[in-house]
């Protein structure tokens, strides 16, 4: 004859209970526990986050001056505002200089936030002036709001 274990012979013999997941109690209690530590770290997360834009942004103005410079250097004067930054990617109708392109992208040249650069050439006391307006992309601001631009 074959006997049929059920599980609670066997938690018996063994001498254990049976426990068939977790209580809503420790759920919640872990579910806390989570929500805490994310509360504590998300704000330095955004901030590390937001500083790395900045950065970015800073790192970008610099490869469009060294570029510009190398404009410069081929073609004698920098791109007019009208030619913006587009002419370190595009030769000009003439071409007679350009030895670019001097900026791989073609196109609208975007900030870390996705708005474009403004451009001047001449600008105030300076041959040129490229400028991100920041994340809240108004003139003026602190912080991640502040305006960048070469120097």
């Amino acid at each position: 004859m074959t006997k049929h274990v059920s599980r609670n012979d066997d938690e018996a013999r063994l001498g254990t209970e049976a426990t068939e997941g977790f209580t809503l109690v420790e759920l919640l209690v872990v579910l806390a526990i989570i929500g805490l530590i994310a509360a504590l770290v998300a704000p330095q997360v955004l901030k590390y986050l937001g500083s790395a834009k900045v950065d970015t942004t800073k790192a970008q103005i610099k490869n469009i001056e060294n570029a510009l410079e190398l404009y410069y250097i081929d073609v004698g004067h920098y791109p007019s505002t009208e030619e913006g930054l587009e002419a370190l990617a595009r030769a000009p109708a003439d071409g007679s200089a350009w030895n670019g392109p001097y900026l791989k992208k073609s196109g609208t040249f975007l900030d870390a936030w996705g708005t474009a650069y403004e451009y001047k050439s001449p600008a105030d006391e300076k041959p040129y002036q490229i400028i991100s307006l920041g994340r809240d992309r108004k003139v003026g601001g602190d912080g991640q709001d502040a305006d960048l631009s070469s120097e």
